[in-house]
This record gives C-alpha cells, sequence and structure tokens, in this order.
C-alpha cells in the first residue's frame, strides 16, 4: 500500500454518548482481482445492511461502528489485500481511540477469512464469520483463546458449509473458544435475514462485554459446539 496507491477507507459512524467498543464490518469480494469493490456489490450492499442494524441496537450502548472499504476486490492470494486491509482498519481505530477500547470483527465470506486472519490482534476480543471462506490448509494457531462465533448457510453454493466446518475443528483443536451454528439458505444470507441480523448484533454485544452472551451461543461457546442449527 503506497500512497500513490489505491487506500482502504473506514464508513465510521461513533457511538453517540462516547465509545466504549468497536465493531468492524467487512464484506465479500472474489478470489482475484486489483479493481476497487463495486459499490452496488451485494456483498457490500448485504454488509452495510448488517453494519446499519447493529449500529441501531447498539449505539446507544456505547459501540462504534465502521464498514471497511477495501482498497480492491480481490484477496489475491499470499497478498491477502483484504487482511491487509482489516490490519489497516485496527490501527486506525487504535490511533482514534486507544488500545484499550475492545473491537469486534465481522465478516462476511472473503471477509471472513481477514477478519478470522486477524484474531490475533490484541484489540480484538471477538469475532463473528458469516459464511467465512476458509479454504483447505488455513492458518489457526493464532485463534488459540480468541472467542468466535460462525454462521453458515446449510445451502451455500459459493463458499461450501463444509469448509467452516472443516475450519471450527482445527481451530478448535488449535484452542480457540469457537461455536459454528448454521442455517437454511445460501451464501447471500437473504433468506431468514432477520436471523442472521440478530446473530451479528448479539455476538458484537456481547463479545464487547456490554451484554450476557445469549443461552445458545453461551451454550455452544462453553461446549465448542461446531454444528448447531438455527
Amino acid at each position: 500500500m503506497t500512497a500513490a496507491g489505491p487506500r482502504p477507507a473506514l464508513e465510521y459512524r461513533p457511538a453517540p454518548g462516547g465509545t466504549r467498543a468497536l465493531a468492524v464490518f467487512c464484506h465479500g469480494g472474489t478470489v482475484a482481482s486489483v479493481e476497487p469493490p463495486k459499490d452496488r456489490a451485494l456483498s457490500l450492499l448485504r454488509m452495510r445492511a448488517i453494519e446499519q442494524f447493529v449500529h441501531a441496537a447498539a449505539a446507544d450502548r456505547g459501540v462504534g461502528t465502521g464498514l471497511l472499504r477495501y482498497r480492491v476486490a480481490g484477496w489475491n492470494g499470499a497478498a491477502a489485500d483484504a487482511h491487509a486491509d482489516v490490519r489497516w482498519v485496527l490501527e486506525e481505530l487504535r490511533a482514534r481511540h486507544g488500545a484499550d477500547v475492545p473491537v469486534v470483527l465481522v465478516g462476511h465470506s472473503m471477509g471472513g477469512r481477514a477478519v478470522l486472519r486477524a484474531a490475533d490482534d490484541a484489540s480484538v476480543r471477538a469475532v463473528c464469520a458469516l459464511a467465512p471462506w476458509t479454504p483447505p490448509g488455513e492458518p489457526v494457531g493464532h485463534l488459540r483463546g480468541q472467542t468466535v462465533a460462525v454462521l453458515h448457510g446449510r445451502g451455500d453454493r459459493w463458499v461450501p458449509a463444509a469448509l467452516s466446518a472443516d475450519y471450527a475443528d482445527r481451530a478448535q483443536q488449535a484452542g480457540a473458544r469457537i461455536a459454528r451454528f448454521t442455517i437454511a439458505g445460501g451464501h447471500g444470507m437473504v433468506r431468514r435475514a432477520p436471523v442472521w441480523h440478530a446473530f451479528v448484533r448479539d455476538v458484537v454485544l456481547a463479545g464487547a462485554g456490554l451484554a450476557p452472551w445469549r443461552a445458545d451461543l453461551r451454550r455452544a461457546l462453553a461446549e465448542s459446539a461446531l454444528a448447531v442449527p438455527l
């Protein structure tokens, strides 16, 4: 990332009464592309809708929310561009709010892969991965001790749910506190959208320490349950 090249951007909305926690929302993308994400891409629109829902529900409790706009739409192999952009936004938020404000990362598809990669950042208290693209061999060792909640559509044809099942199993073995839920529907999080939205809201609030974990999440995290239907 150079001064002359494209730069990521953060669409940030503060908490009106002071910031007690932060939630960063990271949309999906594609395997390889150096073009900027399209403004009307479904992955971006869906993540913006989820961010807006969480902001409306959590801002009064002190949660500032931000939607990350990547430099480019692709993961791009070893460059892992979306992951680099998540690291950038974590540094940006630390500069604004200090190192002690807890962060919950939320990512869908490629964004799920990116936030899972960044879970070892010192500010991150929990990760919410929605239909995450986690190819075989995706690293998990850095998740030891981290809290991770995964939700994946059982009918997902773009990113098969089996990928996150394998990832969650390996993460659990590596020492993550992880719970994986499945839901009817596909990759776009359109079917049963209110359930996806409420799941993210609840993970953000509990992960930030601003609300207790709801019963099914608390139980699943305690047991590292890896196949809980919603």
